[in-house]
């Protein structure tokens, strides 16, 4: 079990970054959107030939290196930005589930093989997740103070650099305000539930849930926060012990991509409804794909 000083060092170390982070992503898509036409860049990425916008988005969350909580700001941003819904949820799918560091440690511990399906599954998650998402009629869900406002956005002039850093700052400003202190009870519970959860009570409920061991996974998985690389080990040493492939990869992608601390996060810009919409695909699609590696 931790000692209170980890604890607590997990907890500030992740405040602050998480707060940083929302700041910075914030305050640059701030800069960039006094730049770009706000109708160029809503069409850009509402391109429905092909389902193009889900694809950018999908491969955009595939290269930034963050966690579920970390991803939040510049799904944030993206939502001010006005960009459409489903796609800004494609983002913060595959965000936290794929990254440089996690293919290296899956090539190191599972071969090239399963590291090529994982990537293409969360890659489809994302993608299937944004689409699905985009069908139902929840933008009603997005808390109000946070909803793109056009007529905001047009009635905005600027001759200078110095008006555009401001609009940033005003921007990341006004938005962290409302944010910190989601982001505080979010990490702090991330903390308590990281260093409390024994490995060993894990391995346990797992390997005795039999045929139910990859809902069951997902659900162990889901409240605990950690990134990929952190989760990684466990999900190999799940699978050294006997616990089916799929059932390993289903509770390291329920970790990583959705959590307690994501969903108290998330309810500042978003309702109790989308974020269970929101969770209940995701964790359907890796129980789903669980099954799928368990069987193939």
């Amino acid at each position: 079990m931790a000692s209170v000083y980890e604890i607590f060092e997990f907890f500030v170390y992740d405040t602050v970054k998480i707060i940083l982070l929302l700041y910075i992503m914030i305050f640059l898509i701030g800069i960039l959107r006094t730049y770009i036409p706000q109708h160029k860049m809503r069409e850009w990425l509402s391109r429905k030939k092909f389902g193009l916008s889900y694809v950018f988005a999908a491969l955009f969350g595939a290269v930034t290196p963050f966690c579920s909580c970390s991803s939040i700001p510049i799904f944030i941003s993206f939502i001010r930005a006005g960009v459409p819904l489903g796609v800004t949820f494609s983002f913060l799918v595959t965000s936290p589930l794929i990254n440089e560091y996690l293919v290296v440690l899956m090539l190191g511990f599972f071969g090239l093989k399963i590291t090529i399906a994982y990537v293409l599954f969360g890659l489809m998650l994302g993608m299937a997740s944004g689409v699905i998402i985009s069908k139902l009629d929840v933008n009603k869900y997005i808390v109000e103070d946070l909803r793109f406002n056009a007529d905001e956005i047009r009635e905005e002039k600027f001759t200078n650099f110095r008006e555009r850093f401001g609009y940033g700052s005003s921007e990341a400003s006004s938005i962290v305000k409302k944010l910190w202190l989601w982001v505080v009870v979010g990490v702090g519970i991330g903390a308590l539930i990281h260093n409390f959860i024994p490995q060993e009570l894990i391995e346990g409920a797992i390997n005795r849930a039999g045929i139910f061991s990859v809902p069951i996974a997902v659900l162990i998985g889901v409240p605990i926060y950690a990134n990929c690389g952190a989760i990684v080990p466990i999900a190999v040493a799940l699978f050294q012990k006997g616990v089916p492939l799929g059932t390993s990869l289903a509770f390291m992608m329920a970790t990583a991509a959705l959590s307690l601390p994501e969903a108290v996060i998330l309810r500042r810009a978003l309702k109790l409804p989308l974020i269970a919409i929101f969770f209940g695909i995701v964790a359907a699609g890796i129980v789903m794909m669980g099954y799928l590696f368990n069987f193939i």
